[in-house]
């Protein structure tokens, strides 16, 4: 079925992307290529619209825009289809695109556009798909949230915080903006205490560093004499690498603290913001937990509803599927009979050809052999004729007799005489009629005689 679907969307319909029976889920994953399908046909007017993204909301968008389409076809298509066509579950693009070639065909045969079919639907079915339009959207949205309700629902029973007033809350932010504001006060008068302390150590050492120099410069004739030059310096190299070392020591040290305390900060707030909300979530009245049981209530019979549709659609599904086969059993049948039918009709033409065949055989057959035997007759008699006159008068031919008889011979005529014209009657017989050409064609031949002599003088 694969193949032969490819083979009507390459070829015949030339989409835009082409379609292999291996990456036929994936092609039809984001219902890009069937809004195409559906344009090719005049039937998806807002085509434009549809994304070739395979993104959530770019599918979302596209498949809410072919459902009502494909419901003006008679096509089944919900929420579970849409589902299995997105994840790529195997057949399920296949059995909607073979669904919507049957409607396709259909409709082809009665060359209605979309509009002409949306008007001539009832008026109530078209509001019904809207509806369902939107509401596949609005499911498709709100899905992931309504799990996680239903999940606090049968984890718990009460699981619906109390609405604070409006003084509450307006108290409440206040009092996180001041708790806030105090505590950056305070972090920043640490670090200002921290930065002042340092200041201080930085100025004592730098103190320390102008004694230990006007030292160093009164002994440095007696640093002379007592060490050589290459010594001093590298001891003063050294000192200056010892003293970076530390201060970078001591800016590490500074910056690891800062940032500990920022840590600090941000647990003891993030503590703090979850020790409200469980104080939120904790006060519930008797009334939020009856509407609570209400609520789970409403939504498990809307559950018992959907499943109870599904099941219906799934009836009528496998009504559609059962007509549809027995449709197709019939037309097997019909086209076996057909075949039957011209398989016979080929037969009886077979024999009637055979039989014109065979008759036009034996008519040839007649007219060679009448010839022949009409051949064979004239030279019979031209041969006896011969014989009997040199029998009856043991002499040779005469040249102008035998004129006469090849010229018979020649036209077909009879050499001896078939009947008298002494006495014509008034209707001629056949063999009188013969014997009247006989007699013209040899006056004829004699005439012909007569002239040649004269012209050639």
């Amino acid at each position: 079925m694969s193949e032969i679907l490819c083979q009507w969307l390459n070829q015949e319909l030339k989409v835009s992307q082409t379609v292999s029976p291996k990456s036929f889920a994936k092609a039809f994953s984001n219902g890009y290529l069937i809004g195409e399908v559906l344009h090719k046909f005049a039937l998806q007017d807002d085509f434009a619209e549809f994304s070739e993204s395979r993104i959530s909301s770019a599918k979302l968008n596209n498949f809410s825009r072919l459902e009502p389409t494909l419901h003006l076809l008679g096509v089944q298509f919900d929420q579970n289809v849409a589902h299995s066509i997105i994840t790529e579950k195997p057949g399920a693009a296949t059995k909607l695109l073979y669904q919507l070639y049957i409607a396709l065909q259909r409709k082809k045969k009665g060359v209605l556009t979309g509009v002409e079919m949306q008007t001539m639907q009832p008026l109530t079915n078209t509001k019904v798909q809207n509806v369902k339009s939107e509401a596949f959207r609005d499911q498709r949205l709100s899905r992931r949230r309504q799990n996680e309700i239903m999940a606090k629902i049968q984890a718990t029973v009460i699981q619906i915080p109390k609405p604070a007033s409006n003084r509450i809350v307006k108290a409440l932010d206040t009092q996180k903006m001041l708790k806030k504001k105090k505590e950056a006060e305070d972090v920043a008068n640490e670090i200002k205490k921290f930065e002042a302390l340092i200041k201080k150590d930085l100025q004592a050492k730098e103190s320390a560093s102008k004694t230990s120099l006007d030292t160093t410069g009164q002994t440095t004739a007696d640093l002379l004499n007592t060490y050589s030059d290459d010594d001093y310096i590298k001891k003063i190299r050294k000192r200056l690498e010892e003293d970076a070392f530390a201060r970078e020591q001591r800016e590490k040290r500074r910056r690891r603290l800062l940032m500990d305390q920022l840590i600090a900060h941000e647990a003891q707030e993030e503590s703090y913001r979850e020790e409200q909300l469980i104080n939120r979530l904790m006060r519930q009245s008797q009334q939020e937990r009856r509407i609570a049981v209400q609520l789970m209530h409403v939504r498990h019979e809307k559950e018992v509803l959907w499943q109870n549709r599904i099941f219906r659609e799934k009836q009528y599904e496998e009504r559609r599927r059962k007509d549809f086969q027995d449709a197709l059993d019939r037309e097997a049948a019909l086209a076996r009979q057909a075949k039957i039918d011209f398989e016979e009709q080929a037969l009886r033409v077979k024999e009637i050809h055979e039989q014109i065949a065979l008759e036009r055989v034996q008519a040839h057959y007649k007219k060679h052999y009448s010839i022949c035997a009409e051949i064979l007759d004239q030279i019979l008699d031209l041969s006896t004729k011969v014989a009997d006159y040199r029998m009856l008068t043991n002499n040779l031919i005469p040249y102008k007799l035998m004129h006469d008889w090849k010229e018979l011979f020649f036209n077909g005529k009879p050499i001896y005489e078939q009947a008298s014209l002494k006495h014509l009657p008034a209707k001629l017989s056949a063999e009188q009629l013969i014997e009247l050409e006989k007699r013209d064609l040899l006056d004829n031949n004699d005439y012909e005689e007569y002239k040649v002599p004269t012209d050639v003088e």
